[in-house]
This record gives C-alpha cells, structure tokens and sequence, in this order.
C-alpha cells in the first residue's frame, strides 16, 4: 500500500496541483497586501477618513454587517481575476503565434522524387 501511495503522490499532476495551490495562497497573501497597503491608503482614504475609519475592514452597517470586509474581498477577487485574465490572455497569443507558423512542407520521399524525375524525363 505504501509503494501505491508513493505512486500516486509522485504523479505529475498531484505535484502540479500542489505547486498551483502553494504559488496561489502566496499571490493571495500578495494581492490582500496590495489592497490593504495601497489601494486602501492611496484611493479610499477620502472615504475611510470622512466614516473616520482606518481600514477598509472596519466599515459597518448598524454597528454589527461589516461589508467593509465584503468590499476587501470583492476588491481582491478582482484584481485576481484580471491578473488571470491577462496572465490566459498572453498564454493564448503565444500559442496563436506558434500555430499560426506553418511548418515548412516536408521534402516528399525519394522514391516519389524518382518518379517525378521519370516522369518529367519521359516528358521530354
């Protein structure tokens, strides 16, 4: 049981698979740093100071909805989104370019090269 289990956590798509969640919990950690560094101070802080909050996380409704969380979390799937957009978006033009060059037509064989040969000859 211990040699299948090697097996399948040694597949290439397991290890694929956790690569992609390791690099995406740190793009995430990444973009809430974003928003809450940059985003928060540079465009909402008009906003955040006339409510006279801090942070975007403290904005409540009737003292108890905080969808000032719900807006950090919007704003996030966001920029995640349109990273992914952009990252899919030149994924896919790089392999339009590689499609879009055809191959040089392969020299036919000799024995097809003979006969073209004989043929033109006889021609003649």
């Amino acid at each position: 049981m211990l040699k299948e289990f090697k097996a399948f956590a040694m597949r290439g798509n397991v290890v694929d698979l956790a690569v992609g969640v390791i690099i995406g919990g740190a793009f995430g950690k990444i973009v809430g740093s974003f928003i809450d560094d940059v985003i928060t101070p540079l465009l909402l802080k008009p906003a955040l100071d006339a409510a006279k909050l801090s942070k975007l996380e403290d904005l409540t409704m009737f003292g108890t909805v905080k969808y000032g969380n719900f807006l950090s979390a919007v704003i996030n799937f966001i920029i995640v989104a349109f990273v992914l957009f952009l990252l899919i978006k030149g994924m896919n033009a790089t392999k339009k370019k590689e499609q879009a060059a055809p191959a040089a037509p392969a020299p036919p064989p000799a024995d097809v090269q003979l006969l073209t040969e004989i043929r033109d000859l006889l021609k003649k």
